[in-house]
């Protein structure tokens, strides 16, 4: 892949790099540095990327794994907000549901934001146990776990 096909890929799935860092970091500024830090790692992991799946997935498989290796790194203050920031273009926010389902989305640890995400996406099982290194089945266990859990959250809000 040179150099001109990368930057269009990115292109066409920014939106997947604008969820994960608006996921995994709460200000503005610490959001364009993860942004950043996914295209860098996903620049530097593209001579490993062989097609045998889909663009997106493995894009998914980088971007988490890089949230999740920065934010241990960084370790920043976290503060969850009553009102969270403005979503990236593409995902509804103007509904109150819509927004008690983010907060709660939030809430959760760092492996089911991530799996829940990726099922939100409407990925298969076997997209989502690609890309997190889980097999199917596990997957299909932790998204009913993070569905009860995301239940008992918005039950808790209401």
């Amino acid at each position: 892949m040179d150099e001109t096909q990368f930057l269009q890929l990115i292109e066409q799935h920014q939106q997947i790099i604008h969820k994960i860092c608006w996921l995994y970091r709460d200000s503005p500024e610490d959001r364009e540095d993860l942004f950043q830090e996914i295209v860098c790692q996903l620049w530097k992991s593209a001579p490993s990327f062989e097609g045998r799946s889909r663009f997106s997935s493995w894009l998914y498989r980088i971007a988490i794994n890089t949230a999740l290796t920065a934010f241990r790194r960084k370790q920043p203050d976290l503060r969850y907000p009553s009102v969270l920031p403005d979503m990236p273009a593409g995902i509804p926010d103007d509904n109150e549901q819509m927004e008690r389902l983010r907060i709660a989305i939030r809430q959760l640890n760092d492996t089911d934001k991530a799996i829940i995400t990726l099922y939100l996406e409407e990925l298969s099982y076997q997209e989502i146990a690609a890309i997190t290194g889980m097999t199917e089945n596990n997957v299909g266990v932790k998204i009913n776990r993070i569905k009860n859990k995301l239940h008992q959250l918005l039950q808790q809000k209401k």
